[in-house]
């Protein structure tokens, strides 16, 4: 039932968190001018839960609700978001509790930083550059979660790819990292890079063909990226 969800879940040790079926939030990322990234986020209304910080559009997630769905609604209903305008990349519980209660953040794409509509939750919305993020105060939770959510630098090189056309038209995108990380591709790499700090993908339809990849560099199937 909509709004089944709302309320405090409370844990043997006292603490309580938002959302009797615990919570979820949306994550969206978008290119910038040159190379970089930015990701949507709230500044709380001074009255809210933690109220002047900084964080993602969430919240309680109703009983009959996925955590995607739940994401989306509540990005609907403070940012002003629509769902045909997000890819879904992947989700991620970033929190947990001893009630049972967890959030889980979605992780989403926009072609663009996409124009956004307030609700009376939110002081401010704003697309902030994913190098700045750490700058602002944020909500404690997110404050734990950024290192997790946040994406690295990645190059992206491309091997033997019969469609080139169809997977330059899928970047730029967050991908999942081998480790649990995220990465974000803004777009092919035209020449090499020194840097040992930029991670480098090879996208290959045949990565078992590839021959030895340096320790800062790898492998990722075409329709892997395409899916």
């Amino acid at each position: 039932m909509r709004g089944d969800g709302d309320g405090w879940s409370l844990s043997p040790d006292g603490s309580r968190h938002w959302g009797r079926h615990g919570a979820a939030g949306l994550l969206v990322r978008a290119p910038l001018e040159g190379a970089e990234s930015a990701v949507l986020l709230q500044h709380r209304a001074p009255w809210s839960h933690q109220g002047g910080t900084w964080g993602l559009p969430g919240g309680a997630r109703d009983s009959h609700e996925s955590t995607v769905r739940a994401a989306m609604r509540e990005a609907r209903e403070e940012a002003g978001l629509t769902e045909n305008l997000l890819q879904v990349r992947a989700e991620r519980v970033t929190a947990r509790a001893l009630s049972g209660w967890s959030y889980t953040t979605v992780v989403a794409d926009a072609a663009a930083t996409l124009s956004t509509i307030r609700n009376g939750e939110s002081a401010e919305l704003r697309w902030v550059p994913e190098a700045e993020v750490s700058g602002l105060p944020l909500h404690p939770g997110f404050a734990v979660s950024w290192e997790l959510l946040r994406a690295v630098r990645v190059r992206m090189v491309l091997g033997d790819v019969a469609d080139r056309d169809k997977l330059i038209d899928a970047i730029p995108r967050t991908i999942e990292l081998p480790d649990g990380r995220f990465g974000w591709l803004p777009g092919v790499a035209e020449s090499d890079s020194d840097d040992p700090s930029i991670l480098t993908v090879v996208v290959s339809d045949d990565v078992n063909g590839l021959p030895e990849l340096p320790v800062n560099a790898l492998a990722l199937a075409t329709g892997d990226l395409l899916a």
